[in-house]
Parts: C-alpha cells; sequence; structure tokens
C-alpha cells in the first residue's frame, strides 16, 4: 500500500519495548527521507499494534497483509506487488 507500512516484528530482548523500536525507526526511516529530498511529515504519531497469539493467526495476518494491494485494486494478484518481502522469515513459537 502506497501510504502504509505493515511489519512483522519479534523481539528478542524483552526489555526492549515495541513502541522504543518502532520511535527509532521512524526517526532513522525519516533522516534517510529527508538526506533524499522527501520532507516530513512522513509518519502519523501513533501506531496500531497486534499480538499474535497463534500461528493461525499469524497465517491470517500474513494473507491478509499480502493481499491489501489486491484489495486496493493496485494488482490483480499478490505476487504483482513488488513492495512486498521480508528481512528474516518468523514463526509463530508460542512462550
Amino acid at each position: 500500500m502506497p501510504d502504509r507500512l505493515r511489519l512483522f516484528v519479534s523481539l528478542d530482548d524483552q526489555k526492549i519495548m515495541l513502541s522504543a523500536w518502532m520511535k527509532t525507526s521512524k526517526n532513522t526511516a525519516s533522516k534517510a527521507l529527508r538526506l533524499h529530498g522527501t520532507p516530513p511529515p512522513h509518519w502519523q504519531k501513533t501506531f496500531f499494534d497486534h499480538l499474535l497469539r497463534s500461528g493461525e493467526s499469524y497465517s491470517h495476518k500474513w494473507s491478509y497483509v499480502r493481499e491489501n494491494p489486491v484489495r486496493a485494486r493496485l494488482v490483480s494478484e499478490t505476487e504483482d506487488w513488488a513492495f512486498t518481502g521480508e528481512i528474516f522469515a518468523l514463526e509463530y513459537c508460542p512462550d
């Protein structure tokens, strides 16, 4: 989606709060965008998070995210959306 960023994040260190991670990530990306001439604002002030509690939930959410460009009629097939990818493969692992 051109105006959204959807992430699946797993924090190994429980001392790191998701909100702190998001703040740092937004600041880092904003600095890079400004260096490339993209004026702020780059982000909304808040973010929405959803805790995944099961493998089924993970699969459902991943499918939902992958289908977003199709639902928005930006592409006809999920494979056609060039902005989908992963840095590391994540799998649901209950505590």
